[in-house]
């Protein structure tokens, strides 16, 4: 009976948890894994414009970027995939 009587932030508080705690948690994993998977995408779009760079130089242009921009990413890669 105890226990229906209990609002929820006073049994929070008696595992030792802070209200709220959990959700802040689960949040600020969200937020890294929004993070990485931004960070992958940029990543991969900068290696394959690389490589697009160095094979067909031709559809840059294509893509509506100058010789200088592609460079400018390019150099935005991690220095161990240069």
């Amino acid at each position: 009976m105890t226990n229906i009587l209990a609002s929820a932030p006073h049994q929070a508080v008696r595992r030792g948890l802070c209200v709220g705690q959990t959700s802040r948690r689960r949040y600020s994993l969200a937020t890294l894994r929004n993070t990485i998977a931004a960070w992958r995408q940029q990543t991969r779009f900068r290696w394959d414009l690389k490589r697009i760079s160095e094979v067909n130089p031709h559809l840059i242009d294509d893509i509506g970027l100058t010789p200088r921009q592609v460079d400018e990413e390019i150099a935005k890669l991690p220095f161990w995939q240069r």
